[in-house]
């Protein structure tokens, strides 16, 4: 199995377990001969929503990115950018999950400040370079789910939120969201 194949370096608790389950999951699905190439792409990824997405919180990270101006949208605006944010995150990260080659996974520190954790990794690549990917996380209920992922010490969060106060500078909501869904629809197709 998968898991057996992961390495770790350090023993961390349930958060790191929880990452772990989720990776493992998702790159037992990349890995799986009969979901390879662009034809199984549909079928790939609604897998990886089933099994991987499930770890995220996406109205955590919703909230997050879109900050201050999370505050001033109807309930209806704030579950519409919830829907398209989601769907950005799921194509973005299962699509760096897709490119998986052979990168060993490292598991590195865990810091705990309950309801909060950072489960620390490393990705070593087959040329034997790394580079850091930490998972903040947020209890909810009887398990941890990510909120954030900070690649390279850059946080996605962060990078969207300043992203979309930018957009919110000079255009309408509205006008965002369609820019929005655009992107959305470009990730899909591609």
């Amino acid at each position: 199995s998968a898991a057996l194949c992961a390495p770790s370096s350090a023993r961390g608790g349930e958060p790191t377990d929880q990452i772990r389950q989720a990776i493992d999951r998702g790159l037992e699905i990349v890995k799986r001969p009969d979901l390879k190439g662009d034809a199984k792409r549909g079928e790939r990824r609604a897998l990886l929503r089933k099994e991987l997405f499930p770890y995220f919180n996406f109205e955590e990270m919703s909230r997050r990115a879109l900050g201050i101006h999370w505050r001033n949208r109807a309930p209806k605006e704030r579950q519409e950018f919830l829907a398209l944010f989601q769907e950005l995150m799921e194509n973005s990260y299962a699509g760096k999950i897709e490119g998986y080659n052979g990168e060993k996974i490292v598991y590195g520190k865990e810091a705990l400040d309950p309801p909060y954790a950072e489960v620390r990794t490393k990705i070593v690549t087959p040329q034997g370079d790394e580079y850091s990917v930490n998972y903040r996380l947020l209890k909810d209920g009887d398990r941890w789910r990510v909120y954030d992922v900070v690649i390279e010490g850059v946080s996605l969060v962060n990078n969207y939120r300043s992203q979309f106060a930018d957009l919110l500078d000079r255009y309408s909501f509205g006008d965002m969201m369609k820019k929005l869904r655009e992107t959305v629809r470009k990730q899909s197709a591609g």
